[in-house]
């Protein structure tokens, strides 16, 4: 886990992180790998589907989000939602495309 606007890492696993805030009531989390943050490198997949399983919380996904083919994979692996950035500005996702792929908008 990293803290202090991502400059100084803890030695907080973010399981363990997600383990406690769920105790404490917290029902929805984002979850950012930052090594894949603005890399347009496809996000953690494997860590965010171990953090829905694990704890139940509602995960949303960010960091590295590069075309719909993610945002279809998150909607498959149940998270709650995707951040979408460089990849809309690059314009590699358009946000019409990215909200059917992801399913009932609001």
């Amino acid at each position: 886990v990293a803290v202090k606007g991502w400059a100084e890492e803890s030695s907080v696993s973010p399981l363990d992180l997600a383990r406690k805030v769920c105790s404490l009531g917290v029902r929805t989390i984002i979850f950012t790998d930052i090594s894949r943050d603005g890399m347009l490198s496809g996000p953690n997949f494997e860590a965010t589907e171990q953090l829905i399983r694990e704890t139940g919380l509602e995960v949303i996904v960010s960091g590295g989000v590069a075309d719909i083919s993610h945002v279809e994979k998150a909607k498959s692996i149940n998270a709650a939602g995707v951040i979408i950035g460089k990849a809309l500005y690059t314009g590699a996702v358009k946000l019409e495309e990215a909200v059917k792929a992801g399913g009932e908008p609001c």
